[in-house]
């Protein structure tokens, strides 16, 4: 996975089948963690002030920036 905490990013697509409240498309946030392993999961911060998790190998995304505010990995 090439994202580390910090990364700002957008949101290209979550499909309904993986949330049943999805975040909306084009939302951007923060990534506040990264968890690798069996359940690969990105813990977000969205602008919006929603919390939820990306599936990295369900979600798709693109980086688009990076915050300060948060460690580098």
């Amino acid at each position: 996975m090439d994202v580390c905490p910090g990364d700002r990013i957008k949101l290209l697509s979550m499909p309904r089948e993986s949330d049943p409240d999805p975040i909306p498309v084009g939302s951007t946030g923060t990534v506040i963690s990264v968890t690798e392993g069996l359940l690969p999961q990105i813990q977000i911060a969205w602008d919006c002030h929603r919390s939820l998790f990306l599936l990295p190998d369900v979600d798709t995304f693109e980086v688009i920036g990076h915050s300060d505010l948060v460690a580098d990995c």
